[in-house]
């Protein structure tokens, strides 16, 4: 399998990743761990939410992004780590038996001034259900090993 370093992400559109199905199950689950508020635990009381029904935690489908930019190429690149996340949109409910996909932007690549053997890669991320809708934006900056350093640790 291929290593993508810093050169593999030129600005414009990287692809887009999935589809991942969410089940019922997942929602309750991740809720009863994580985010237990009654909009992601209880029909009944998610119905009478501003949500209008059983919907998943933001912070269920921000994991569910990351498992999609995993699978797609994160597991593949030559990644450093994140400095954390720029923002964080969430734009429409996540409901059970939605079928995510991600589209991947990249908004930035440029070489780290601190450390010149990295980059430094902003990516803007869509997840969208099968109908299209825009469920949460993401802006995260990843840190990228680039293709000189790669090549001098292989000698």
């Amino acid at each position: 399998m291929t290593t993508l370093t810093f050169e593999d992400f030129k600005p414009g559109r990287f692809g887009t990743f999935g589809p991942r199905r969410v089940t019922r199950e997942e929602i309750l689950e991740f809720a009863g761990e994580f985010d237990p508020q009654p909009m992601h635990l209880d029909e009944e009381a998610a119905s009478r939410s501003m949500l209008k029904g059983l919907s998943g935690s933001g912070w269920h489908l921000c994991s569910v992004m990351m498992r999609l930019l995993f699978d797609g190429f994160i597991g593949r690149t030559a990644s450093l780590g994140s400095p954390g996340v720029s923002e964080v949109r969430w734009m429409a409910p996540l409901r059970p038996g939605d079928e995510l996909t991600l589209d991947v932007d990249v908004a930035e690549a440029r070489v780290s001034k601190s450390r010149p053997d990295t980059g430094i890669v902003t990516f803007k991320c869509t997840a969208r259900n099968a109908a299209g809708q825009a469920l949460c934006e993401m802006t995260s900056p990843i840190i990228v090993r680039r293709i000189v350093a790669t090549a001098e640790q292989s000698r």
